[in-house]
């Protein structure tokens, strides 16, 4: 085994040991075996840091097997999330061999990457990445993995295909009509909702019959815009409830999401045809 090797199994283990994932998981075993380095662009490497980006001083990758926020190289701010944060999220939607799953704002393929191991050579991975230069970079660093297709468009309009799981990595104001419509009975969205500022917090939507989703929220996160799955008057009042010094207190009695109906007195927010229970 090289020092890239070494490298990449101990920041495979850190990262899901962080996320609270047992030693000698699948997801361990995705993060070991998929090198963060053919996805980030050549070195020097800009890491992302509260005051900005700073750049690394030579090509040694120990500077990305850290829990560290790196920049895509595009012209837009773009990045592969950190490490801890999206192996919790993978491993929280629960994902099993042969089911299929859309990746929404796939970027360069990275986290792609994971999702399309963990449901192996018998499901499906449909990624979508608005962004034409990132799609293309995702289509080549996914070659080895025909479970895995990329779509250079966005996943927020229709046609979707019928899914075990949705994870979206961009902020939303809502859950978009679509992704709703194209969860399977127990079909899990995963997605950050988020106000103008872009902060605001994970929240995993179950579908447990045709009208019928349970709903909680897993942590704050920021995270940049999804085209198409904005509403600015939405955005504000996300902001309102987010900057409520008693919403944290609050935001873990959300148990269900509801559309096409009246609040009633459980309502923790309401958007446009949508709205979060603590019932």
């Amino acid at each position: 085994m090289d020092r890239t090797e070494q490298l990449r199994q101990f920041f495979a283990h850190l990262v899901t040991a962080n996320a609270g994932v047992p030693a000698g998981s699948e997801l361990e075993m995705a993060f070991a075996s998929t090198p963060r380095e053919d996805f980030v662009g050549p070195p020097p490497w800009r890491i992302f840091t509260p005051r900005g980006y700073i750049e690394t001083t030579s090509d040694d990758p120990s500077y990305l097997y850290q829990d560290v926020v790196v920049s895509l190289g595009t012209q837009a701010p773009l990045n592969n999330g950190q490490p801890t944060l999206h192996a919790y999220c993978i491993h929280t939607l629960g994902l099993k061999k042969g089911e299929h799953v859309l990746h929404i704002g796939a970027g360069s393929g990275y986290y792609t990457t994971i999702l399309a191991k963990l449901v192996g050579e018998t499901g499906i991975v449909d990624a979508y990445e608005i962004e034409a230069e990132l799609a293309q970079r995702a289509s080549a660093n996914l070659t080895a993995l025909p479970q895995a297709r990329v779509h250079a468009r966005s996943g927020t309009i229709a046609p979707l295909p019928a899914c075990d799981a949705i994870y979206v990595n961009a902020g939303a104001t809502e859950p978009v009509a679509v992704w709703l419509d194209a969860l399977k009975p127990q079909g899990r969205l995963l997605f950050p909702l988020t106000a103008s500022s872009g902060g605001g917090a994970m929240l995993l939507v179950t579908r447990q019959n045709e009208d019928t989703y349970a709903a909680r929220f897993l942590m704050q996160v920021s995270f940049v815009p999804c085209m198409g799955a904005r509403d600015e008057a939405t955005a504000e009042k996300l902001g309102k409830a987010f900057r409520n010094r008693n919403w944290s207190r609050h935001w873990s009695r959300v148990k269900s999401l509801h559309r096409n109906s009246d609040p009633d007195r459980s309502c923790w927010f309401a958007g446009k045809g949508w709205w979060l229970s603590t019932k």
